[in-house]
């Protein structure tokens, strides 16, 4: 989880590939209305965020369901957020926050290319993070092979069933 560009889809993919389980990205789950928005400069509101939320969430119990490890990227910025993603699985979920400052991810979104996020609602989400009290903390300016190197000492693959 985190801001955007902290580098989630990145990482997530790397760790997915190395443990040999499956990837998804959360921003596939936003309704079409939502990538619309966010495409137009526009903050998402709670209201818009619930079906991305509830979608998030049925792709992982289903995923539990069928025993079938996974990583999940994707920002979760608030505990209420967090808090539906993970409802009723929580012993099957590690969270890792990719923590970072807000200049480190602006000048990623300076060069990121053909992404829905505007630049312009980074500090939207800076405005809106509440910091997990229940995750594994990792500076998100690392390189990505070093993020998964700490992410797989911090979360042995046996302690994380999913």
């Amino acid at each position: 989880m985190g801001i955007s560009g902290a580098g989630k889809t990145t990482v997530g993919r790397r760790l997915a590939h190395e443990l040999d389980w499956q990837f998804s990205d959360g921003d596939d789950f936003h309704p079409a209305a939502n990538l619309e928005k966010m495409r137009s400069g526009h903050a998402l509101t709670d209201a818009d965020r619930q079906p991305w939320l509830e979608r998030m969430h049925a792709a992982i119990v289903d995923r539990i369901r069928r025993n079938q490890p996974a990583v999940l990227a994707c920002s979760v910025l608030k505990a209420s957020y967090r808090a539906i993603v993970k409802e009723g699985c929580r012993e099957h979920l590690r969270l890792v926050y990719l923590n970072g400052s807000f200049d480190l991810f602006h000048q990623r979104l300076v060069h990121r290319r053909a992404h829905f996020m505007r630049l312009e609602l980074l500090a939207s989400q800076f405005a809106i993070l509440e910091e997990p009290a229940d995750a594994l903390v990792i500076d998100a300016a690392l390189p990505p092979d070093e993020i998964v190197r700490q992410i797989r000492l911090g979360i042995p693959v046996d302690a994380a069933k999913h």
